[in-house]
């Protein structure tokens, strides 16, 4: 039978699994991501679906970190000048797109020494092989996040047949399940998906990381506080890339 406390305990036993597994890879994210602040660079997160609300959790916030960039498909519209119809075209979805990157790429003020996270829990879609696969071509370190139980069973619906963590530098495995959903409930469904907790305990322990790292190398720490007149100071500072 399901019940809360269900949840509660095989979610917590999911995390300790997570830490105990991917540590080693969220210390390398983390390293690379202060290598980049470190030398003035942005970190752009871009996640499709649900994956969203990674970057969502770790910035413009009180206590996140200032140089993070939301790659937003919604841009397609507000800058894009792609129609809402198109956007939200429930038949030609438009994350599972291919050969989008390109046009949203160049939307944005990316630099030399910026580097990517890109979240997907199937990691097959078009978009966000595409951003990773474009990110990688011009130079710059990309971090994966996304669930390999769910997209080493999966086929790519990528024309290359290639999958997201194929274009990984690093490469986070949430460690969910295939299908996201976590408890049975004595039938073919299941309930309780997880990736998105999984994901924003990987950015958040990432995050604390990457500030232990910087005050390790005594960098002033671009954080938002409640001093508004210095947020805005560090805003300033990354004018038009976040």
């Amino acid at each position: 039978m399901v019940v809360a406390k269900t949840y509660k305990d095989e979610i917590i036993k999911l995390i300790d699994e997570l830490y105990e597994s991917q540590n080693d890879n969220i210390e390398a994210a983390a390293k690379m991501m202060v290598k980049a602040i470190m030398n003035n660079g942005v970190i752009h997160v871009f996640g499709s679906g649900h994956s969203v609300g990674l970057g969502i959790d770790i910035s413009n916030r009180l206590g996140s970190l200032v140089p993070i960039h939301i790659m937003d498909t919604a841009d397609f519209v507000y800058r894009g000048g792609v129609s809402i119809e198109e956007f939200t075209d429930k038949v030609n979805i438009f994350e599972r797109r291919p050969n989008m990157a390109g046009r949203l790429y160049n939307l944005y003020d990316i630099r030399e020494n910026d580097v990517f996270i890109v979240i997907s829990n199937s990691g097959i879609n078009g978009v966000v092989i595409d951003v990773a696969a474009l990110a990688k071509e011009n130079g710059h370190k990309v971090c994966v996040i996304t669930s390999m139980k769910h997209t080493t069973v999966e086929d790519s619906r990528h024309p290359s047949g290639k999958k997201l963590y194929m274009f990984g530098d690093v490469v986070i495995d949430n460690c969910g399940p295939h299908g996201d959903a976590l408890l049975p409930t004595n039938g073919p469904e299941k309930v309780t998906s997880v990736s998105s907790i999984c994901n924003n305990v990987v950015a958040q322990t990432m995050a604390a990381r990457i500030v232990e790292l910087l005050k390790e190398e005594k960098v002033e720490l671009p954080i938002l506080t409640e001093d508004e007149e210095r947020n805005q100071k560090i805003r300033k500072y990354y004018g038009g890339r976040i």
